[in-house]
């Protein structure tokens, strides 16, 4: 751990990119990984990858609000991981800069971090797809707890997350960010990241260019060859850092 510790203390400018890896501490699955909801699946009557498919969506919301009862409709039930608590700790000492996300689960804001990017959204606010009617998680979560598939009130169109489903463009603006971010960092964390999902999975060789690559994650990645510093256990990487770095 020496490697990761010294890059901390030593970078003027550290990013992190977090993906579903860090919130499996959380008891949250993750989407690729080998438990993963794409590998072994929720439910045997669907696919997966129709979840969270926008067009699929369009046709029949029902199936994204059953599928995701159990893991979007509970996040409120979950707590940060040592991950999430310690990168909003380096944050506060001015080490970390950004946290760049690819996850919806709200864990980043609710662990401390202040300046987080969600490139792929998140189920915080929900709007109606025919007249933009805003509700809220929480508004969403108790209908969806009851079993119930609520239209909206106005206008009786589909209510739809605030998330980037499969067949939607990306915020523009968060990108943006995310890029200048990256661009800026001269140290860049991948964490509980596979980087097979582009754009995310680029980010870090905006930071490589001029900077170095450190990733935590438990399964190969298209870019271990080129990190610095490559490991398997966020926990225990995470627990070092916490004891090292005061």
């Amino acid at each position: 751990m020496e490697l990761i510790t010294r890059f901390l203390k030593e970078s003027r400018y550290c990013v992190a990119l977090t993906g579903a890896g860090i919130s499996t501490l959380s008891g949250i699955r993750d989407f690729r990984g080998k438990d993963g909801i794409y590998n072994s699946g929720l439910n045997e009557d669907y696919d997966p990858d129709l979840i969270f498919d926008l067009d699929y969506f369009r046709q029949d919301p029902s199936l994204y609000y059953k599928a995701s009862r159990d893991f979007i409709y509970n996040l409120h039930t979950k707590q940060p991981s040592i991950v999430h608590l310690e990168l909003a700790r380096l944050e506060s000492m001015g080490i970390i800069k950004a946290v760049i996300t690819q996850n919806i689960d709200m864990l980043h804001s609710k662990a401390g971090s202040k300046n987080v990017i969600e490139l792929h959204g998140s189920p915080m606010v929900h709007r109606c797809m025919s007249c933009d009617k805003v509700f809220s998680y929480d508004h969403i979560c108790d209908i969806v707890q009851s079993g119930e598939i609520q239209k909206c009130d106005r206008c009786q169109g589909v209510i739809k997350p605030d998330i980037i489903f499969f067949g939607e463009m990306l915020d523009a603006e968060k990108l943006n960010k995310a890029v200048q971010e990256a661009s800026k960092a001269d140290l860049i964390l991948v964490l509980g990241s596979s980087l097979v999902v582009q754009p995310a999975a680029s980010l870090p060789l905006y930071t490589r260019e001029h900077g170095s690559l450190v990733i935590v994650n438990d399964m190969p990645t298209p870019l271990d060859e080129i990190a610095e510093a490559r490991y398997n256990d966020l926990e225990r990487v995470f627990t070092v850092l916490r004891e090292k770095i005061r």
